[in-house]
């Protein structure tokens, strides 16, 4: 069955998107581009470094991104290469990055909730900004309707 513009409205799946992100990035040290760039890569199942490339096209510019997500464990090797049969490398999320998307999308969905304890990286209210974030974290777990 496919999906249709009313269905997303509907289950006000981006309603609180941008909290979200902004969730999943502080409490795991990526940056927007980085998270929304996995975020393609898992829907790509398996890639190569130039999948990669193609999918960081309209990003901001990172050199040092490819190798920043495999050292923190992001993206993992499916396949080595060999000079024989395999001329790349084949890539795929890690089982880190999965459990990640999987819980944004589930937040998003509304079956779980962002998590408000005093662990949180979000909730330390260091800033004025993590006080508005709060809030607005707050007022989502109140919606009755997401």
């Amino acid at each position: 069955m496919r999906l249709t513009p009313a269905d997303l409205r509907d289950i006000n799946l981006f309603k609180y998107y941008r909290i979200v992100r902004k969730w999943a990035c502080k409490t795991h040290e990526l940056n927007d581009a980085d998270l929304e760039l996995l975020i393609y890569l898992d829907c790509k199942v398996h890639f190569t470094r130039n999948d990669f490339i193609d999918g960081a096209y309209t990003y901001s510019w990172d050199k040092a991104r490819w190798e920043r997500l495999r050292k923190d464990g992001w993206i993992d090797v499916w396949r080595q290469r060999n000079n024989t049969t395999m001329k790349y490398s084949v890539y795929q999320t890690s089982t880190k990055a999965k459990r990640l998307i999987t819980r944004i999308y589930n937040i998003l969905l509304g079956v779980e909730d962002l998590p408000t304890s005093h662990r949180s990286k979000f909730f330390k209210n260091k800033s004025y900004t993590d006080k508005v974030f709060n809030k607005a974290i707050n007022n989502m777990i109140k919606d009755k309707e997401r």
